[in-house]
């Protein structure tokens, strides 16, 4: 797992061209995996993510290929792949989940709706994290939108690619600096990744009263789905001696199916 900075002018809506800067610090922690007096429970709920992540790298591989048939124009095999595709999506127990859980929560039957949502977390638990998220601390706003970026992914070599933006806004009265950035970075196994870098693409940005910052990076995962949170480390710049302070990034998917709400970033 490695957590890319990467380049964009902002305001740019193509979070696929970016230019790689640099890679950041990287600090592992192992994850724990306790076996001894799991519950029948536990171990259904193991299977069925398992399950799950199978079906994804399956669903992300028949993508990969429908792109190889089109790109050397066997448009047969394309159409077939494209019927496989579509077979998948009506058959995928997260997207008809999903689907039922919308309309539940439309029609008001909350009782229904929590129960798909109970099965959705045992099939999927990364499934119920939006690809956005959206955080506020001491007036500090961090507005993040995540994609899958299927050009830059290798499915079969167990490489998805995300990218994200972030939007960070100033609705404080005083203006702060950048100084460093902390994410949490979790794939679809519980491996866990901590990443820590000075500024965000090579910058540290000062952000005055009202404005915003907005900035893209990306994260090359060995599964298709995983989450990630953070923070950044701030000060004010007009207070002298002033202490520096941590503005949270809200947890949020990185998942190659994507979520059906869109966010204002």
């Amino acid at each position: 797992m490695q957590s890319l900075s990467l380049s964009m002018s902002v305001g740019s809506s193509n979070l696929a061209n970016f230019v790689l800067l640099r890679s950041e610090v990287r600090v592992r922690r192992r994850s724990v995996i306790v076996a001894c007096g799991a519950s029948e429970r536990d171990i259904d709920s193991g299977s069925r993510a398992s399950s799950f992540l199978s079906r994804t790298q399956t669903y992300a591989l028949l993508k990969q290929q429908l792109q190889v048939a089109a790109k050397s124009e066997d448009y047969k095999e394309a159409a077939r792949i494209r019927d496989s595709l579509k077979l998948f999506e009506e058959e995928e127990p997260v997207f008809r989940l999903r689907r039922l859980l919308k309309e539940a929560v439309a029609e008001e039957r909350f009782q229904d709706a929590a129960s798909y949502r109970d099965e959705l977390k045992k099939i999927a638990p990364h499934s119920l994290l939006k690809c956005c998220s959206d955080a506020t601390t001491l007036g500090i706003r961090v507005q993040v939108r995540s994609v899958y970026i299927e050009g830059r992914s290798q499915p079969s070599k167990g490489l998805y690619f995300f990218a994200y933006r972030i939007r960070i806004t100033n609705n404080s009265d005083h203006p702060v600096q950048l100084l460093r950035r902390h994410w949490i970075i979790t794939d679809a196994n519980g491996r866990m990744e901590n990443v820590w870098g000075i500024g965000v693409v090579g910058e540290q940005p000062l952000v005055l009263p009202g404005n915003s910052f907005e900035y893209s990076s990306a994260c090359p995962l060995s599964t298709p789905n995983g989450r990630m949170e953070g923070d950044f480390e701030m000060i004010h710049v007009d207070r002298v001696g002033s202490r520096s302070f941590n503005v949270a990034i809200a947890p949020f998917s990185l998942s190659l199916l994507g979520d059906d709400e869109g966010c204002n970033i």
